[in-house]
Formats: C-alpha cells, structure tokens, sequence
C-alpha cells in the first residue's frame, strides 16, 4: 500500500471542516461553541457526542470513542487509513500525493472503494441508457411519465436509469475501465459461474429490460439498485416474474441496514416534520415528487433493528403511511413494537372511510393536500394498534378482548416511557371498553411472564463534560494536556521532569515521555500535526490524545499548573523512595546494611527536596 505524503494529510485536516464530515452521519446542533449529537458508536437517546471544531476532533462521553475526521471516516465505513484519506480526498476535491508519485494501483485498492466507484459509473451509465434516444430510451422515459406518472426533473434528480433487454452493454464499460476480477464477481450487477474466466462473454447481466432505481446508502453513495420489471423485460430472464428484483447483497449493500431515501430526508426531518415510512420506492420517490420531503423506505423486507437505530439517530419521530390492506396493516403492526423499542415516537397516518389506501395514488391524485389529510386524521400507536388488531373494539365479546391483550401488552412493555405505557394502557381500555384497572393487572402478568419486547435496561443521562483539569485526572494527564494546549510549557517541563518520575505503564505516562523528548531535542511537530507523526503508536494514544485535544483547559496560568503537577509526580516518587529507606532503616541493627549512613543522608536529602517549591521558568 503506497503511502500519502505527512504534508497532504496535513493539508487534508486543515481544509475540510470535522463538522462536513461528521454531519453526513450524524445530526449535529450547535451547543455552545460545540456541536453534540447522537453518537454514530452506540444506541442512546440523549445525545452525548460531541464535536469540537476548532481543535478538529469529536469524543463521546457516553462510549468514550474520540479521534480527529479521517478516525471518524475509518471507524464509521470500515476502512484503513490511507483508504480514509483518499475517500476525504475525493468527497471534498482535494488531491491526495503520495510519497514518490506513486498512487495506489487497481490492485492495491480496497475492494469497498472498486465497489463504491463501480456503482457510481453503473448508476451514471443506466442513467444515460434512460435519456437515450433509442428505442430502450424512449420507452423507458414514455413509461416512467405516463405509466407512473412521474416527471423528467425527478427522473433527472434521483438518477433513473434503465437496462435494455441485453444489459446495456455495463459489463464491456466496466472491463474497459479496469475493474478488478473481485470486483466484477460481488458487485451483484452480473451472474457468473465460479469457475469461469471474468470476460465480456462471462458477464452475463442481472438486470435486463427493467427500469432501474439506483439504492444509496444514508451517506448518499450508490450501493445497489431496484429494478423494476416493465414489457421489455425478456422472456427468458431468470426473475421474470417478479415485479421488484433488488441487488444481492455485497459488501457495500446489506438490506436490513439502509433506508430507501433515508440520505436525503434526514437533512429535512425535524420538529413538525417526522419522519413517513412508506412500503416502497416507488412510494417514496411520489412523496419526494409532492414535497413530503421526509419519506423513507425499507428494501423490500422486513423492517430491521437496525434500520430502526440509523433512523433514530437522526430524529426520533415517525409517521407510518402503510397501505391499508391486510399486509399493510400486517407490516405496520410488526413495526410497532420494535420503533417502541428503538425509542422512536410512531403515528399512523389513515384516510377515515377508505377501505384501501394507496399512498402512490392519493398523492399523484391529491399532491402534498392528501398528506394534510391523512395527518389530520392520524393515530397514535396505541389506537391504530387496538383497531387494527380489534375492529368491533368495545362490542367485541369477552373472548375477543381477552384474546388481544396479550398482543397489545407486547407492544405496550416495548415502550420505554412509563408514563407512554400508562397512556397506552388508557387508549387500549377506552377502544376495549374495559376498566384500565382490570387491563393494568392483566398487563402485569404478562410482563411477569416475560415479553418478546422487553424494555432494555435504563440508560443513565451520559456525564455531562467535566472541565480537564488535575482534579479529575492523573499528574501524567494534567501535564500531557498542558503540553497540548500550552506548548510553552514543554521546554522548560522538559528539563525539570525525570523521566523516572513518569509511570511510563499507562499510555499518557509513556506519551508524556515521548513528548517531552521531543520538547528536549527542539521537535516538537505541534499538537495539531501529532496524529502524522511517529510519537503515537497505538491507536489508544491516538484515541487519547483526541480526547485530551477536545476541550480547551480553562487555566489561566499553565506554568503554575504545570509546576503544581510537576510538584504531585516529585511527591510520589520521593514518597516512595523515603518509604523504602524508612524500611530498610527499620530493620534491626545487626541486619542494616553498612550503607545506613548514606541512607540517612539520601533521606535528608529527599526531605529537603520535597520542602523546596517547584519553579518553572518559561524558555527564553
């Protein structure tokens, strides 16, 4: 793997803003002169991840995960360094050098970043298939209008594409522009017998004759796509028969991990403006085309978990806009409980007097107003659940109630909330007609014997950050921040401090060292430029120093405070050494050893130092 030049990845951190990068997966919001969120590492509710943008480095204080952009970039798509920068480099236009002009061959890449780049070229190349002026073009553009009923400008906004009833010659483009044999084999887009050479005669397309939907993940990056089948969809194409045909999964692309559209409506859901779940593409691409700018979609499976917490990372509202069918009212009811445990807030959005509701069709009939009108209407998790599951509600006999309790406590106890699972327990007993003192005990019982949805364990509130300082951490902390932040502190630290006084067991006593070594022979590289240099050597360190560069010590005189940390690490060490005279001194006088007089004077001595103050005087 060839190396990128110290200099550019300086470059590369001085450019590009820790927020840009951060906020693609994370909604961040201005606290103080910080930004805070929910972190991307672990599921939690009350934000306690936070960016610093003027030292470039983020830190959660619930996990504990810190680190600087290119950190952020390697730990959230799975990539090493040089693949985290050269993806930084072509996000934010930024050329990457390496050492001696060698860029990274096809080979050397990471398969992850052929694949990205293979799906960009394919989306591209379907796109154009669409616009063509061909019989292919034509038809496809003739159908998407007044099939679908869809406009050009959407068609041009989300990149439509189309595969012609031969594949559109994608495998003879992606042979020319020298993708590897890898590649070729699990993007998905081809059938391939495992024995066989990778050639144009070999790669035998998927999708043929079929409008194509390019599938991109929350960051906006094509991963896959949904082909729907149309009239030019050929005889003898294996899934004839389907309607949908989506991409196998690939090492980029796992269905239950992505959101249809989820990349662009995160950056418009917001209070008033929920999240809306709808069961299709298609169904999101219509609410997109009216201005519901915030509709999502599954990919044709089942909602997942973690779809769940991706989705709630971002906002923790959502209106669910299933069809009104059985296997609308099916699927709304499976993701129920699960968006209860996830910690999102649900709403059912349904039309009074409609026995089928088709969100496709009542907004292509009724535009942004047919959402007004079914909002109006909405039902809260609860009610939808306790019609949905009992119809004649209170003139259900005995039996009929009874037989839904169970399914309604299930979905009860998956809410965290106790004061949400009291007004649930209301809405249930009022739609039952039934005490809710009577449903209150039928609802303990269930939850003693134990629930598929069992609430998780309470999260505490995540500590609030404590400011830095030699209260809250060890002497070789203190002394290590003070370096950071107060680099004239380091000279003078440097010629005052032992080494030996440095528990060098722990990594910011070992860094400590390393530091001020560098203080001593005039190298300091600064800390900004700390991550390019040899002095970390482990990505603890590297973790650490992050941590320590996040907040700004509000100390007013580092020299004093470096001095009353220099003062701690003498007394301990001293400490320790007096103890180990104090005990061979203790010893009867047949077993001293004939040293004891020089023991008596190292003693003395260590006493007066310790009595001596400490002063730092800053580097001339």
């Amino acid at each position: 793997m060839p190396l990128v030049k110290p200099s550019c990845v300086r470059d590369l951190r001085a450019r590009v803003n820790i927020v840009d990068v951060i906020s693609r997966s994370v909604t961040l919001k201005k606290a103080g002169s910080r930004f805070k969120g929910l972190c991307p590492f672990h599921q939690e509710k009350s934000p306690s991840f936070h960016v610093n943008a003027d030292m470039g480095v983020y830190k959660c204080f619930g996990c504990g995960k810190s680190g600087d952009l290119i950190t952020f970039v390697r730990e959230t798509e799975g990539l090493n360094f040089i693949e985290a920068v050269e993806a930084l480099g072509q996000r934010f236009n930024i050329p990457i050098e390496y050492e001696e002009g060698a860029g990274p061959s096809r080979e050397e890449r990471s398969l992850r970043q052929e694949l990205f780049e293979l799906h960009d070229i394919a989306a591209q190349h379907y796109h154009e298939a669409f616009r063509a002026k061909n019989d292919t073009g034509n038809w496809m553009r003739d159908y998407w209008a007044k099939q679908r009923r869809f406009s050009n400008e959407l068609a041009e906004d989300f990149k439509i594409g189309a595969a012609d009833a031969h594949g559109s010659d994608l495998g003879a483009l992606l042979l020319k522009r020298g993708f590897s044999e890898a590649a070729l084999r699990q993007c998905g887009l081809f059938f391939i017998y495992d024995d066989a050479a990778v050639t144009l005669r070999s790669l035998r397309p998927r999708f043929r004759g079929r409008l194509m939907i390019p599938i991109r993940d929350h960051q906006g990056r094509v991963v896959a796509f949904t082909a729907r089948q149309t009239e030019l969809t050929p005889e003898n194409d294996p899934a004839k028969d389907a309607k949908y045909v989506n991409s196998p999964e690939t090492p980029i692309f796992t269905k239950g991990n992505l959101l249809f559209n989820l990349d662009r409506a995160r950056t418009h859901a917001k209070e008033e403006h929920p999240f809306v779940m709808v069961e299709g593409q298609l169904d999101a691409l219509r609410c997109w085309s009216v201005g519901l700018k915030t509709a999502i979609a599954p990919q044709g499976t089942a909602i997942t978990d973690t779809q769940l917490a991706l989705l709630r990372r971002y906002h923790n509202q959502v209106e669910c806009f299933f069809d009104s069918d059985g296997a609308g009212q099916k699927a709304a009811l499976r993701f129920l409980p699960m968006a209860l445990k996830a910690g999102l807030e649900v709403r059912f959005l349904t039309l009074k007097g409609a026995e089928k509701l088709d969100p496709d069709l009542l907004f292509l009939e009724r535009g942004l107003a047919g959402y007004d009108a079914v909002r109006a209407d909405a039902e809260s998790a609860m009610a939808f659940a306790a019609r949905a599951l009992l119809p004649e509600g209170s003139q259900a006999n005995a039996e009929r109630k009874a037989a839904v309790v169970n399914p309604l406590a299930e979905i009860i106890f998956a809410a965290e909330s106790e004061v949400a699972r009291d007004e649930f327990i209301q809405e249930a007993s009022r739609h039952l007609g039934l005490s809710s003192v009577a449903l209150t005990r039928d609802f303990e019982r269930f939850r003693q014997r134990g629930t598929r949805y069992s609430s998780p364990a309470r999260e505490e509130p995540p500590p609030e950050p404590r400011p830095s300082g030699p209260q809250t951490i060890s002497p070789e902390h203190h002394l290590l921040l003070l370096c950071l932040h107060f680099e004239q502190v380091g000279p003078p630290l440097s010629h005052a401090l032992p080494p030996e006084w440095v528990d060098a067991n722990h990594p910011a006593g070992a860094l400590l060292n390393r530091v001020l070594a560098e203080f001593e022979h005039d190298a300091w590289p600064g800390a900004q430029n700390l991550a390019d240099s040899d002095i970390l050597e482990s990505e603890a360190e590297k973790a650490l120093i992050a941590s320590l560069l996040f907040d700004s010590p509000q100390i007013d005189e580092p020299f004093k405070a470096a001095e009353e940390g220099l003062q701690k690490l003498r007394e301990r060490a001293l400490r320790l050494r007096l103890r180990q005279i104090e005990l061979a001194l203790s010893k009867p006088a047949t077993e001293i050893q004939p040293d004891a007089f020089s023991l008596l004077k190292e003693r003395r001595e260590l006493q007066g130092q310790l009595r001596q103050p400490i002063r730092l005087a800053p580097a001339v």
